[in-house]
């Protein structure tokens, strides 16, 4: 396909020092931490959490615990869709290094982990609900998707995601509180029991369009399973240790964002269905307004809709009719 679709992509530590930038979705999990009075205490104390819990699963030759360390760098995705040098923010996703202090080593973990984009805010939060307006059961387009995931594995094919990055990326997700899960026999020695769902999600289905499959695990000593998305092999394409900075970057922050299910005071058993409402949990010490996040998804959705998507329609139903990977 001809096309002049180019990315540009831009990296910031992730430390306490960290402020969002003016082409961060101010819903995304991390941009959240960075807001208010106390920005750089829920900055510092979420950073302490990822290495205590990386250095909990990696407990073999660390016999203090404190033996690694993790570096997260926030990588923007830019699209410049005419050739002209005029962009728009695609996706935010998370790279993690892994710094072992014993030996001085920087590692590249995995990047992807949570995931953020604009034009998946506008899907679910706009479209979708656009769509089902008036309607007396729900529905979703047949084309729900499209576009976002052609765009996103048009990105991981490109030159600019290979000069960047080694290995292809792996998103790890809550599970949906709408589904039971499963406990298998299958275990993994870092990822832990295999959960498998009763049905498929709308969320396996919008990412299935961005070519990744889903596997559910429960890490050890974690409360629930976590969706993971991944192109290729998830168990044998990755070190422990690159799946451990992974588990303990989005372990952390969902138990600061849905307390009720990854910080509940008692652990997913055979059968396990999220709960919201979930009362017997936990809180850390870093709190959000979970309400407000609702809200600005949907101004989200808006703001892609008038700079993104109706200015480059044309163009972006051609690319979406003719790419084919």
């Amino acid at each position: 396909m001809n096309t002049d679709f180019s990315f540009t992509i831009n990296s910031v530590k992730f430390n306490e020092d960290y402020r969002p930038s003016d082409n961060t979705r101010i819903t995304t999990n991390f941009a959240n931490l960075a807001r208010g009075e106390r920005r750089k205490e829920n900055l510092r104390d979420a950073l302490s959490m990822i290495n205590n819990r990386f250095n909990a699963l990696a407990s073999w030759d660390n016999l203090s615990g404190d033996r690694y360390s993790v570096e997260l760098e926030i990588i923007s995705v830019d699209i410049d869709v005419e050739g002209n040098g005029n962009t728009f923010p695609t996706i935010e996703i998370l790279q993690t290094n892994i710094i072992d202090t014993e030996t001085g080593k920087r590692t590249q973990g995995i990047v992807g982990n949570n995931f953020s984009s604009y034009v998946r805010d506008y899907d679910f939060s706009v479209r979708l609900s656009n769509h089902n307006r008036g309607q007396s059961s729900f529905s979703v387009p047949n084309d729900f998707g499209d576009l976002h995931g052609k765009l996103f594995k048009y990105f991981v094919n490109s030159d600019a995601y290979k000069a960047h990055f080694s290995k292809l990326p792996v998103i790890c997700l809550s599970v949906s509180d709408n589904k039971t899960y499963r406990r298998t026999e299958n275990h993994h020695p870092v990822l832990g029991f295999e959960y498998q769902p009763n049905e498929s999600s709308l969320t396996e289905q919008y990412f299935k369009k961005m070519g990744l499959n889903v596997r559910y695990f429960m890490p050890p000593n974690s409360a629930a399973p976590f969706a993971f998305y991944f192109f290729g092999d998830l168990l044998n394409d990755y070190t422990n240790l690159e799946l451990i900075s992974t588990i303990a970057t989005m372990e952390t922050f969902q138990k600061i964002y849905r307390p009720e299910i990854y910080n509940a005071n008692a652990q997913a058993g055979l059968y396990y269905k999220p709960n919201l409402k979930n009362s017997d949990h936990s809180l850390t010490r870093i709190v959000y307004d979970r309400e407000e996040r609702s809200q600005l998804a949907v101004e989200q959705g808006k703001f892609v809709e008038e700079n993104f998507l109706k200015p480059y329609q044309h163009k972006l139903e051609q690319f979406t009719a003719s790419y084919a990977r």
